[in-house]
């Protein structure tokens, strides 16, 4: 199911409204899409994941999950939880801090 899941966020996330949303709303101005390889690369570390979380179980999966998103956000100034924020409600200041590195 998480697979399932996964492929169908791929298919979305390659049509002209999100990438035009991206555009607009995230720091990735010149967002054209995914290539097939990267989808594909998407797809096997969902699974990948998926299987990591089943052996850490709850509490460790959501550990490194909460470490891998503060990493990226010191390192990158990007996650997944800015990501999903900026697509459904951009906030200006987090665009700026974004884009000022």
């Amino acid at each position: 199911m998480a697979i399932a899941f996964e492929c169908a966020w791929e298919v979305i996330e390659n049509t002209n409204f999100v990438i035009q949303r991206y555009r607009e709303a995230t720091a990735s101005l010149g967002y054209q899409g995914d290539t097939v390889v990267n989808s594909l690369g998407d797809i096997l570390c969902c699974a990948v994941g998926f299987l990591l979380a089943r052996r850490l179980g709850w509490w460790r999966s959501l550990v490194l999950f909460l470490a891998t998103e503060a990493v990226l956000l010191v390192w990158i100034r990007d996650s997944l939880l800015l990501e999903v924020i900026m697509l459904l409600h951009p906030i200006e200041a987090i665009k700026a801090w974004q884009m000022s590195h």
